[in-house]
């Protein structure tokens, strides 16, 4: 597999989990998924984690995963080489599992002392990849290894957080975020 037929697989495939926590900045508020408990004197998870942001993250990227889907076979001859169709499983564990890994990733923030939107170099950047992506291979198992070659699993490791701090960037300067990362 040539590297830019690689990249192009590693980001087609990741767009689901890649659109969750963004569409979650978008349309969240509302009830805390911790209900505002305490542990150890510290939220649990903390304002940031609610349930219509998650919920909203989760139909965005099975939405957008929808989309690829429809689009897929003419991308495809396009460009010359294959890109995936999302099973309906596969949709669901990387929008939720993304999201999860967002959460499990503020309930680490929350034990380590740091505040919302603290910055927590490389769990903020790979937190979902880390979640969505053995969801996804446990949910759809032979779509997953079909396009999560070590090659791509590689190319979505380096991506992804040159990806994150790029979308964040420009989610602050935008107004969208309090802080840049």
């Amino acid at each position: 597999m040539a590297i830019l037929e690689t990249v192009v697989i590693a980001f087609w495939a990741m767009l689901p989990a890649y659109v969750p926590n963004n569409a979650a900045v978008l349309a969240g508020g509302g009830q805390p998924i911790d209900g505002g408990r305490t542990w150890d004197d510290k939220r649990v998870l903390g304002d940031g984690k609610t349930w219509r942001g998650t919920a909203a993250g989760i139909a965005a990227g099975l939405a957008l995963a929808g989309v690829l889907t429809l689009l897929a076979d003419d991308v495809s001859g396009a460009l010359g080489f294959s890109v995936p169709a999302f099973e309906p499983l596969a949709a669901l564990g990387l929008a939720a599992g993304a999201m999860l890994g967002d959460i499990l990733a503020s309930f680490l923030k929350r034990r380590t002392g740091r505040e919302r939107g603290a910055m927590f170099p490389g769990l903020d950047q790979l937190d979902f990849v880390v979640v969505s992506l053995p969801l996804t291979a446990l949910l759809a198992t032979e779509w997953f290894f079909e396009w999560f070659t070590w090659d791509v699993i590689l190319v979505v490791v380096v991506l992804t957080p040159v990806l994150h701090v790029t979308t964040n960037a420009i989610a602050y300067k935008l107004g969208l975020k309090d802080e840049p990362w």
